[in-house]
């Protein structure tokens, strides 16, 4: 059984030690003020900002940065509004474990959530759109990520187009068309993870003259800098990989600009990903579709982690290491982990490729026994010859 109290208990106190220490920072830097309140444009130098503990304030600067961030979004599926259904957000409220939780959305998002809360003991359906999981991966990544799931327990049904929902708080049915059949699923509670929105609308941006999307999104040049000049954004606002550590990597590239005159710029960086399922999926870089698609010339190492002692040891064997070598240079390209501790694994490949180094350095490297690096030794082994 699981204590679901403890559980949210334990996330709010982790959560409240990180903002905590920031704040704390934020507040002790040297001309620094932190204010608190709800802003609005009122001119591209200006804005206007309803105070938390009450009254206005206008505040001007000839740089202002959005770092607004993005919210979960609501698919416009008939009568989903009607149903309580949880996000991203509340679904880390839940103090009663559900029944039958049903997870509209099988992206990183929902796949974590989805596989936790099977393994809490609730039963769990998984409702895709896509053909397929990981569409943006290779096939044999979205298969093998489908097989642990299954495995797990979990229901995955892919290419479900969801039509409707209806119920209520405790008995919610979605009517979803696959195969061109209609099939019916119920639940006690509804996850929806289709994806996130920018929190833009309530920002008055037109009156700086800063521009957005059609999906709400900011637009910004390769130095982050919106339509309006002297305005920049940052983040999950300016939509792109919407990761904490992209977002960090933004004000890397503001701070290069701006305190050490550095023409630092968007360009062609590498953008890691880990989807925290267990095991964890991990890439960086270009994967075998993308390297085709390109018309490279590559080679592809691949090993199971069934071939890692240290995987075998821990009793988690399922998965595969896979990196794309370019064939002239002997340079890695990029590489998918799926397996225990995916995204470690990735990280030394990335420091790797940052590295400009061929593939044989890490082949013939010396890494401790037993760890999972020593994958990176054998991943290898076949491209000899």
């Amino acid at each position: 059984t699981v204590d679901l109290q403890r559980v949210v208990a334990r996330k709010h106190g982790i959560v409240e030690r990180f903002r905590n220490y920031g704040t704390k920072r934020l507040q002790g830097t040297s001309n620094l003020e932190l204010v608190f309140g709800v802003a609005r444009f009122v001119d591209a130098r200006s804005i206007d900002v309803q105070l938390r503990d009450g009254g206005r304030r206008r505040l001007t600067a000839p740089k202002i940065v959005i770092n607004t961030g993005a919210r979960p979004s609501q698919p416009p599926i008939p009568g989903l509004a009607e149903v309580p259904a949880l996000d991203s957000t509340s679904i880390m409220e839940l103090t009663q474990l559900p029944r039958r939780l049903v997870v509209l959305g099988g992206g990183f998002i929902g796949l974590e959530f989805a596989q936790m809360f099977r393994r809490f003991g609730a039963e769990v359906t998984v409702l895709e759109g896509a053909p397929r999981l990981a569409l943006r991966d290779d096939p044999d990544v979205g298969e093998a990520l489908r097989k642990v799931l299954t495995d797990d327990g979990l229901q995955i049904e892919c290419d479900a187009k969801v039509e409707r929902v209806d119920g209520r708080a405790g008995n919610a049915r979605q009517c979803h068309r696959r195969e061109g059949k209609e099939h019916t699923v119920r639940c006690s509670h509804l996850l929806v993870a289709v994806g996130r929105r920018p929190n833009t609308e309530d920002l008055n941006l037109a009156a700086a003259g800063v521009n957005v999307d059609r999906g709400g999104y900011v637009t910004v040049d390769d130095t982050l800098q919106t339509s309006s000049a002297g305005i920049f954004a940052v983040g999950d606002v300016k939509g792109g990989p919407a990761f904490t550590h992209i977002s960090y990597d933004d004000f890397r590239i503001l701070r290069d600009r701006w305190l050490a005159n550095v023409d630092a710029r968007l360009g062609e960086r590498l953008v890691p990903t880990t989807v925290f399922t267990d095991p964890q999926l991990a890439s960086v870089g270009l994967n075998e579709t993308a390297a085709r698609d390109r018309g490279l010339a590559f080679r592809v190492a691949k090993i199971g982690m069934n071939g890692v002692a240290r995987a075998l040891e821990m009793d988690e064997s399922r998965g595969f290491i896979k990196v794309i070598v370019e064939e002239r240079s002997d340079r890695i390209l990029g590489c998918t982990v799926f397996g225990i501790e995916g995204g470690e694994i990735m990280a030394m490949l990335q420091i790797a490729m940052m590295g400009k180094l061929p593939y044989t350095a890490l082949k013939e490297a010396i890494f401790a026994h037993p760890t999972l690096a020593e994958g990176l030794n054998n991943v290898f082994l076949a491209l000899d010859g």
